[in-house]
């Protein structure tokens, strides 16, 4: 059972550095993700602003939910 109890323990622990990188990086993500949106609007002259915004808000509650501030899901 040692063997399971350290295995579970690396996950835990593989676990908590991926928050802390999505942590850290969230910011970065969320300035790409703003601009890619801008440059999906700006080749499609806006057509699709609305399911882009949309795909922007999902983007920003999965790095908050990566990042464990979930306190606003997307509708």
């Amino acid at each position: 059972m040692a063997f399971f109890d350290e295995l579970k323990g690396k996950a835990e622990g593989l676990k908590d550095k991926a928050a802390t990188v999505a942590e850290d990086g969230a910011e970065k993500l969320r300035g790409a993700v703003g601009g890619v949106g801008g440059f999906v609007d700006e080749k499609t002259g806006g057509r699709y602003s609305e399911q882009v915004e949309h795909l922007q808000e999902s983007a920003h509650h999965l790095l908050d939910k990566a990042a464990g501030n979930d306190s606003n899901p997307p509708t």
